[in-house]
C-alpha cells in the first residue's frame, strides 16, 4: 500500500513544519496513527515506513490487532471510551489508555494491569468544550481526579487528552487547546509530573502543536478513508 507510506511522509512533514513555525523543539511531537477499521496490511505498510505508535477506538478490534501484529516494538494506545465492565482487555493488552474520565475506570485498570507488565500509561480525558455528547471530566473536577489517579499502583498518569468541539479558524481552534495546556500546567504546579498533551487531529493539528501538543492523533490523513463499518 504505497499510498499509506506517502501519506505518512506528508503527515510527518506537516508536523515538522508546525514544530518549526511555532517554536517547538524538532521531534517533540509524536504521531499516533489512528488505525480503527483499517486493515492489517495498511498498518503493516505504516510499520514498514517507520510508524510505531498505533491508536485503536474499538476494544475488541484493538485486542485482535495487538495479537495479529507481533512486532514487539509497537506501542499500542487505546483511545476510545471504556465501559467499567470492559477494562480488563485494555489493562492487559495496551500500553496506553487515553480516555480515563472516572476514578472507577482508573481503579479497575490499576487492579487489572498484570504485574508482569510495566505500568499502564494513562491520560485523563477532559471535556474542555462542555459538550453533553462528549466524554471527559469537567475542568472543575479534573484536579481531584488527577491526584487520585496519580496515586494508583500499576498506572502512570502521563497527562491530559481532549477531543474539543470542531471549529474553523486557527485562533478558535487554539482556544480549546490552550485551555487544556493551562489545566495541565496548573496540575504540574500542584506537584504532578505530567509530560503528555494528547490533542490535535487532521483538521487542527497545527493549532494543537502551537499550544503544546506532544501527541497528535491522525487516522484518515495517514490511511485514507476508513472502510465502511460492518453491520
Amino acid at each position: 500500500m504505497p499510498d499509506v507510506a506517502a501519506r505518512l511522509a506528508a503527515v510527518r512533514d506537516r508536523i515538522r513544519e508546525a514544530e518549526q513555525t511555532h517554536g517547538r523543539q524538532p521531534g517533540s511531537v509524536e504521531l499516533l496513527a489512528v488505525s480503527k477499521r483499517q486493515p492489517l496490511d495498511a498498518m503493516q505498510t505504516a510499520y514498514e515506513a517507520g510508524q510505531r505508535a498505533f491508536g485503536e477506538n474499538y476494544l475488541q478490534e484493538g485486542v485482535d490487532k495487538c495479537q495479529a501484529m507481533t512486532a514487539t516494538d509497537i506501542e499500542w494506545h487505546f483511545i476510545g471510551a471504556l465501559q467499567s465492565n470492559k477494562t480488563r482487555p485494555a489493562a492487559e493488552g495496551f500500553d496506553w489508555v487515553h480516555a480515563v474520565d472516572r476514578l472507577k475506570i482508573a481503579r479497575r485498570l490499576s487492579e487489572q494491569r498484570p504485574e508482569t507488565l510495566g505500568a499502564l500509561q494513562c491520560c485523563i480525558q477532559v471535556n474542555v468544550s462542555g459538550e453533553a455528547s462528549k466524554a471527559g471530566v469537567s475542568p472543575q473536577a479534573l484536579p481531584e481526579l488527577a491526584h487520585a489517579v496519580a496515586e494508583l499502583p500499576r498506572l502512570r498518569l502521563r497527562g491530559l487528552m481532549t477531543l474539543p468541539e470542531a471549529v474553523t479558524g486557527f485562533e478558535a481552534q487554539r482556544a480549546a487547546f490552550s485551555q487544556l495546556r493551562q489545566l495541565q500546567e496548573a496540575l504540574i504546579d500542584d506537584g504532578l509530573a505530567l509530560d503528555t498533551l494528547s490533542m490535535g487531529m487532521s483538521n487542527d493539528l497545527e493549532a494543537a502543536i502551537a499550544e503544546g501538543a506532544t501527541l497528535v492523533r491522525l487516522g484518515t490523513a495517514v490511511f485514507g478513508p476508513r472502510p465502511e463499518k460492518t453491520p
